[in-house]
This record gives C-alpha cells, sequence and structure tokens, in this order.
C-alpha cells in the first residue's frame, strides 16, 4: 500500500465519466489503513502543455490499455479538500467517455496499474449507494453535479 498526500500547489487534472448499465465506473482510493474510504473517476493530472482532452486520452491508454472517446462536454469543479491531515487543491474536468465495444463485458472490477506501479482497482458503482454514509465520491460535488 502507498501512503498518498496531497501536493502542496494546485493540480488540473481530468477524468473520464464512463456508465454501463446506470453504474459509474470508479477507482478505490484508500485511507492509510488500507481501508476504502471512496472512489474517483478514472483519469488522472494535466501535464505541462497538455490538453484536458488530451490527458484523458493517455491516461486510459496508460491505465487500461484501451481507446476512449470523449462523448460530451466536460463538468469543471474546484476540489479543496482535507486528506489524512493535509490539504489539497485542484481543478477537475470530468468529461462522458464511451469504452470501445465489448470492452471489459462482464467484468465487475478491473486492475490496473498507476505509473508507480501500484495496483489499483476499479469498479462499477450505483450512484445513488455513494455519498450516502458509506463510500465518499470525488472530487466533492460531483454527485451534486451528475445528479
Amino acid at each position: 500500500m502507498t501512503v498518498w498526500r496531497p501536493q502542496q500547489h494546485i493540480q488540473v487534472k481530468a477524468l473520464g465519466l464512463v456508465w454501463r448499465d446506470g453504474k459509474l465506473l470508479a477507482s478505490e482510493i484508500y485511507r492509510d489503513d488500507g481501508q476504502i474510504k471512496g472512489v474517483r473517476p478514472l483519469g488522472g493530472r494535466v501535464e505541462f502543455g497538455e490538453t484536458w482532452k488530451n490527458t484523458l486520452t493517455r491516461e486510459f491508454k496508460e491505465e487500461l490499455d484501451v481507446d476512449i472517446a470523449i462523448t460530451g462536454a466536460p463538468i469543471v469543479l474546484e476540489n479543496i479538500y482535507i486528506h489524512h491531515g493535509m490539504s489539497g487543491h485542484e481543478v477537475v474536468f470530468l468529461a462522458p467517455v464511451a469504452l470501445p465495444d465489448g470492452a471489459f463485458a462482464g467484468q465487475s472490477k478491473i486492475i490496473y496499474h498507476e505509473d508507480n506501479g501500484q495496483e489499483c482497482c476499479a469498479r462499477w458503482f450505483d450512484l445513488a449507494n455513494l455519498d450516502c454514509g458509506g463510500l465518499d465520491l470525488y472530487p466533492n460535488g460531483l454527485k451534486e453535479a451528475l445528479t
């Protein structure tokens, strides 16, 4: 388990909203003790000189080895948060994306690896079951923006 802390500067991120049977594909986010604290859509940090669209395409290729299609305009959220006592600040582009036909069909979870080699798990989540005292949906404000 890798201990993660927010960067101490504003980050720009691009995340993809992938839906299947009314459920959102999201990656598990863990506390330091290994317990799941919430989930967030897949994607990552926008690199200098890169557009959010290029970031989204690159991240899905790197993480899931798939070519996506961006199917709509992004929702843009500013997220200021606390994780294990440290402040984080990000501006997030969240856009609807489509996976290739048949990609991950029949799979309830998808195991993938981050750049640092850390193993991650993404699953399909019913939006109604998130931010209700169980798992949180990140970034903050996403559930409200989607409903």
